[in-house]
């Protein structure tokens, strides 16, 4: 099923130039965290024509993803999807939320003739290559950026990700499992998980975790910054985000991505003084409350 749903993923990836299926949704297939749950309609011969990815691990905030192969649109297999999904157990109004990767209008049209909001923009921004020479790295007095240790650093790193996205209802609740299945992918490199520490106590302060896509170019991303709140103020987010940026660039990588909440201005404005610009957006879409 695994390998199948796989390709699946890739279909619609190609047909629509964006991933239909996040991260978490793809990690989930390929370690199973036993916490969600596939509904799939087939063809008359058997081909799979709509998949549906249902993350409940979080009752009051259950995740869903779904698509439809290319050769089977345009027959109501995304809305018998969403209808069923809409009228199951786990559906409770104001608690079930839908992700449309890329905004594409079709998925504007599918959330409101089933009932579903639209509440988040999730950006993806894009430094391009050729964008210039990056500002030099300057790290705050008293601070030190090493790389992070397999098998050592994971719970402090979690402890810091929790205290900076207590906010945020994907990336606040990253568990050290969640790291370590992580640390299997074919893209992990120690070297560019970056972490500031306080010099002499060696306290955690925040840390930046960055990534590369082999097979987009390649292309590097900011996959995480997260600073601890106590540590705020000390400039440790724009060192960080300097710190894997130059990291990612000694690897020829000078185009790199990021995701970022469209709401959160300071975090947008830095990234446009460092060149990113809008790319794409991913909508977040949740079920109306009663």
């Amino acid at each position: 099923m695994r390998a199948e749903l796989e390709r699946f993923a890739a279909d619609v990836q190609r047909a629509d130039g964006v991933a239909a299926f996040g991260e978490p949704t793809m990690l989930d297939l390929a370690t199973p965290s036993g916490r969600s749950r596939h509904l799939v309609v087939r063809d008359d011969d058997g081909a799979l024509a709509g998949w549906a990815h249902v993350d409940a691990a979080d009752p009051d905030d259950v995740v869903v993803e779904l698509a439809v192969a290319p050769a089977a649109r345009r027959r109501g297999i995304a809305r018998a999807l969403a209808d069923t999904l809409a009228h199951d157990e786990v559906a409770r109004p104001g608690r079930l939320r839908a992700w449309a990767h890329g905004g594409r209008p079709g998925a504007a049209e599918l959330a409101a003739a089933t009932g579903l909001e639209r509440e988040r923009e999730l950006w993806v921004m894009r430094r391009p290559a050729g964008a210039g020479p990056l500002p030099p790295l300057r790290v705050p007095e008293g601070v030190e950026i090493v790389p992070f240790r397999p098998g050592v650093d994971e719970d402090e790193v979690v402890a810091v990700n929790g205290r900076a996205f207590s906010w945020h209802p994907e990336q606040g609740g990253m568990t050290a499992d969640d790291v370590r299945r992580r640390e299997q992918e074919p893209w992990f490199d120690a070297a560019g998980f970056l972490l500031a520490r306080e010099l002499g106590s060696g306290t955690l302060l925040g840390f930046h975790w960055t990534k590369i896509h082999p097979d987009e170019g390649p292309v590097g991303e900011v996959y995480v910054v997260g600073v601890d709140p106590a540590a705020q103020g000390r400039g440790l987010g724009g060192a960080l985000t300097l710190a894997g940026l130059h990291h990612l660039a000694a690897r020829g990588l000078d185009e790199v991505i990021l995701y970022v909440e469209a709401d959160n201005a300071a975090a947008v404005a830095t990234y446009r003084r460092l060149a990113f610009d809008v790319d794409a957006l991913d909508v977040s879409y949740r079920l109306r409350s009663a």
